[in-house]
């Protein structure tokens, strides 16, 4: 089969399109012929390295997977061949506590399709364990339904379940362009909170106004942290969604209101910060730290889907044999939503 593989960590030109043996499955597995597969960071670091991580070359990367069902592993029941499906990121060992209780993120074997020990869906085919296959929303080409499963998944687990965002509150989306920021605006609006994002550009303030964001702001010229204070009679916001890290954080914690809660589940510009931690206790701060989610918020957030309540925002759209250049394109943040694969 034909993928873009990687042969050594390194920048975007390590992406190489070329031919390489098509995964085989075991009975309780299917092989999914890929349709498209979205890009997240995730997939830029890995593809640099991440320090203390080890990897088996040649690898595939790609966890948002799009595609139709190829064969079905002797134990697997219920699916036929050429059914339309999207397949759920993570992977667990399915039988410890936080499995078997929906937490299967919280397992202590968590790992992801396309991370360091399964190759993902930078390719033609790739073999998917059974409990990882949903249904491809009907009005979804499979370029918006590879777009669903990680970004929704982690801002419905970010917002829902660990901040647990109510009615009416205040929430700062920080870095609002990107795949996880535009499923964020969606989830809190859903939510009917006032919703303040930022961006770096007025083209991608704009588009998040259009996306139902109330107040936007160019985290690039201004204190974000100031303004809304500042627009908030000084109080502040309740909940912040915060990905960028070193760039953002400090005015992203001075954007708090006294008892807030930040969440975060990514630094795509650096994890080092200096952070005085009297501000935990003097406002009474939460900082929190998520990661993925549970496949059965999956079922909750396709359900939305479905509705119309929540869209998949689709930046660009490359061939497999371009998976370096829209890497480039997110390494440059020229996009705003998903980059995807067609394949």
């Amino acid at each position: 089969m034909k993928a873009a593989l990687f042969h050594k960590h390194g920048g975007p030109e390590v992406l190489t399109y070329g031919g390489c043996d098509a995964p085989t499955i075991t009975p309780d597995e299917l092989l999914i012929k890929v349709k498209a597969c979205s890009i997240n960071h995730l997939d830029l670091w890995i593809r640099s390295g991440l320090r203390g991580m080890q990897i088996n070359f040649p690898h595939i990367l790609g966890c948002d997977i799009s595609g139709t069902i190829d064969q079905i592993g002797k134990t697997c029941y219920g699916y036929e061949i050429g059914q339309e499906v999207i397949v759920s990121p993570g992977i667990s060992c399915g039988s410890c506590k936080s499995c078997l209780t929906g937490a299967d993120n919280f397992c202590a074997k968590y790992s992801i399709i396309g991370g360091y020990d399964k190759k993902g869906g930078y390719a033609e085919f790739v073999s998917v364990p059974k409990q990882n296959i949903l249904p491809k929303p009907k009005d979804l080409s499979f370029e918006e339904s590879a777009s669903i499963p990680l970004t929704f998944l982690t801002a419905w687990n970010m917002l829902v379940k660990r901040a647990k965002i109510k009615t009416g509150e205040i929430v700062l989306i920080v870095g609002g362009s990107s795949g996880v920021g535009t499923a964020a605006i969606q989830i809190a609006k859903l939510f009917n909170c006032y919703v303040f994002a930022t961006a770096g550009t007025e083209e991608k303030l704009n588009k998040m106004k259009n996306l139902g964001a109330d107040f936007v702001i160019n985290h690039n010229n201004d204190d974000f942290g100031e303004i809304i204070r500042e627009k908030t009679n000084r109080i502040g916001a309740d909940v912040v969604f915060e990905h960028v890290g070193v760039a953002t954080w400090t005015r992203s914690v001075n954007s708090l209101t006294h008892g807030g809660r930040l969440i975060t589940c990514g630094t795509t510009t650096g994890s080092e910060t200096d952070f005085d931690i009297r501000l935990l206790y003097r406002r009474q701060l939460s900082i929190m730290g998520s990661f993925m989610g549970s496949k059965g918020d999956l079922f909750n957030i396709l359900k939305f889907v479905n509705e119309g309540k929540l869209k998949p925002v689709v930046s660009d759209i490359f061939s497999l044999q371009d998976a370096n250049k829209a890497h480039i394109l997110i390494e440059n943040r020229k996009h705003f939503g998903k980059v995807v694969l067609k394949i």
